[in-house]
Order: C-alpha cells, then sequence, then structure tokens
C-alpha cells in the first residue's frame, strides 16, 4: 500500500498537475483534448459519475486482494496501460518507459504501433505480459508481417483498433494551426478505412496470437466479435478523440458484456481516472480496465516512476473501494453493487479530480 505520508505524489490529481505544469500547451491539448465538441470526452466521465456504488456490511474484508487474471496472465490489478500515439511526447524513452513501469507494478502494457520506440526495441524494454497495437496502414500482407514479428517479439496479444476509419477533427489542435510534428496519425489512412469483418477473420485463420478488437461501441459489434472468434472485445470510443456526440464507454458496456456472453474478455476505457472508476467497471462486468491519458499524465509527470506511483496510488483507491463495499476481491463483485444516480460535478476531461486546480498557468 502506499504510505499516506511519504512520496513526492500522495494524490493522482498531484500528478496530473505535475504533467501539466511539465508539458507546453501543444501537448497539454494533445494529451487533454478531444474531437470536435468533445461531447464523447465529457460523456465519457459522465456515465462513470453517474453510477453509484453500494456498500455491504459486517463482513470480513480485513484482506483484500485487487488481483485478477487477464488474458490468462496474473496480474496485480486489472489496469492495463492503453495504447497512446507519440508517447515520447511525454517522455523520451515513450513505450519503452511504459513497457518497464507495466512490469515493475505487475500489469500488461499495450504498445502503440504509432508510438516509439518500434516493435522489438519496446519488447525488449520488458519481460511479458505485453499487447502490441496495430493501426491498419497497410494490405493483408503488411499486416501479416507485423503481427509476425509481434508472435516473434514475444507480444501475449495483437489489438487492432477500429474506430479510426477516418481522422477525426481535433479542434484544440487546429484552432492552433498545431500539426504534430511526427505526422504519422493520417498516413495511408485508406487502408483503415477498408479494413472489415473479413480482414478480422483472415487474421484469425493465419495468425496464433489472441486477438483483440478495439474501438467497439454497439452490442452488435460485440457478437460479430465473438462471431469471428475474437479474444478480447475492447470498448472504447478512443477517449472521445474519433467519433464526436457519442456515448459514454460505460453507457455501452453493459451491453458488450451481455453480447460477448463469457465467449470474449471484454476491457473497456474512457475516462477512468479513480479506483472507483475501476470498481464500477468491473462490476458491470468489464474484465480489465484501460487507462490513457492518466499514463501520458504521469509519464510527463515523472516518468516510469512516475507512472508506477500511479498505479499504486490506483490500487490503493481499489483496495479502499472494496473493503468498504464489503469484497474482499473481484469475485465477490457485480452489478448489484452499483445504481443509477445524479451527477455530483460538470463532467470534464479531469473532473474526477476536484482538488486539481490547473488556472494559475493560465490554460487548463
Amino acid at each position: 500500500m502506499v504510505s499516506q505520508t511519504e512520496g513526492e505524489f500522495l494524490c493522482l490529481h498531484e500528478i496530473v498537475h505535475r504533467a501539466h505544469s511539465n508539458l507546453n500547451r501543444n501537448y497539454w491539448d494533445y494529451l487533454a483534448g478531444g474531437s470536435e465538441s468533445e461531447a464523447t470526452l465529457r460523456r465519457n466521465r459522465a456515465a462513470l459519475d453517474r453510477l453509484a456504488l453500494k456498500h455491504r456490511v459486517l463482513r470480513d474484508v480485513s484482506r483484500v486482494s485487487a488481483r485478477r487474471s487477464v488474458l490468462g496472465q496474473e496480474l496485480r490489478l486489472p489496469v492495463l496501460l492503453a495504447p497512446i500515439g507519440s508517447l515520447q511526447s511525454f517522455d523520451p524513452d515513450g513505450g519503452a518507459a511504459a513497457a518497464r513501469a507495466a512490469h515493475a507494478f505487475g500489469t500488461m502494457n499495450i504498445q502503440s504501433s504509432v508510438s516509439e520506440p518500434g516493435l522489438e526495441e519496446t519488447a525488449a524494454a520488458a519481460p511479458n505480459p505485453k499487447v502490441f497495437q496495430l493501426y491498419v496502414r497497410g494490405d493483408d500482407e503488411w499486416v501479416d508481417d507485423i503481427a509476425r514479428r509481434a508472435i516473434a517479439a514475444g507480444y501475449t496479444a495483437f489489438c487492432i483498433t477500429v474506430d479510426t476509419a477516418h481522422y477525426s477533427r481535433r479542434e484544440r489542435d487546429i484552432a492552433k494551426r498545431f500539426v504534430k510534428p511526427w505526422r504519422i496519425d493520417n498516413r495511408n489512412m485508406e487502408f483503415q478505412g477498408a479494413f472489415n469483418w473479413d480482414n478480422v477473420k483472415r487474421f484469425k485463420d493465419r495468425h496464433d496470437i489472441p486477438l483483440i478488437i478495439k474501438g467497439i461501441g454497439t452490442g452488435e459489434d460485440a457478437a460479430l466479435c465473438v462471431e469471428h472468434g475474437v479474444d478480447v472485445v475492447y470498448v472504447s470510443n478512443h477517449g472521445g478523440r474519433q467519433l464526436d456526440a457519442g456515448r459514454g464507454a460505460l453507457d455501452v458496456l453493459p451491453e458488450a458484456v451481455e453480447a460477448a456472453a463469457g465467449k470474449a474478455e471484454v476491457w473497456v476505457d474512457g475516462g477512468i481516472l479513480r479506483g472507483t472508476d475501476v470498481v464500477k467497471a468491473l462490476a458491470l462486468g468489464a474484465n480489465a480496465v484501460g487507462i490513457g491519458r492518466l499514463s501520458a499524465a504521469a509519464l510527463a509527470a515523472n516518468g516510469d516512476a512516475g507512472v508506477v506511483t500511479m498505479l499504486e496510488l490506483l490500487e490503493d483507491e481499489v483496495v479502499t473501494a472494496l473493503g468498504l463495499m464489503g469484497c474482499t476481491g473481484w469475485q465477490d463483485l457485480g452489478p448489484e453493487f452499483v445504481a443509477c444516480s445524479g451527477l455530483t460535478v460538470q463532467p470534464s476531461v479531469f473532473s474526477g479530480y476536484p482538488l486539481l486546480d490547473l488556472e494559475e498557468t493560465g490554460y487548463n
């Protein structure tokens, strides 16, 4: 457990505050922003905030464990480092720093194909478990080649992102005329736009590695994932960075869990900032959650050590929440522990941290 009196960061909002201080306006907006009106981004938080937790009492919760098996891997906490493009903008070591942090803590890193260093270099930075995530920027043979490289490098699973058929309008960047210097996000987009269920079937037929489809936003597509033998249905709206005016990820989660029907794991990301957020997602049936913005902020705050601290704080919050709810672990948790309730704050990207004050820098 994290000491409440020692350490540079004792609260999660302190990590975000340091990241905000360390990043210039362009990179902060890249971290914090969404697409167009940022409605989907806010709905991610609203979907979490609308849920209240129920607690049971007079149960023996003297020992609580947050450990869980995810894709056959025993993890200290079912919180995965979600794939983030251009992670080197937040730490010079980019994905290698995230991989080291995930290994040091005891969870799984998902390396983005548009983050440095490359596939093999990131794999070499830390042992398993790890996942390689792909944006499709070539034909089937191009995908096959990357899959073979990922398998040879020892990745635990292969993730294909499917909610980026068109590159979105991210107006925080557009309004400042900011063009990311690496310029890799939108090359050869026609291959992503053409990628379909036939390509998914082809991948499953050819490659002996668990397949994750990331970017699922309906129960119907979750059911199609199961039909095509997908191993993980990853519910995500890209953190509100793709389709604007969409639903919050946690609003989608129950129908995806129902459609998966235990035949595939279900992961979710989008707006998760607190241990109670993790508990809510797993109560609704998720096997694991991904965190993107928070892990990038932790890297910007203090490199891989910052990510380890962030995960330790999240673990502390999770264990506290489970214990106070009368649960000794995830096996005790279910949808009966959550209930719809009213919002207590106006949702925004970091509204889960009411003590976070970013006003002194002149931008937020």
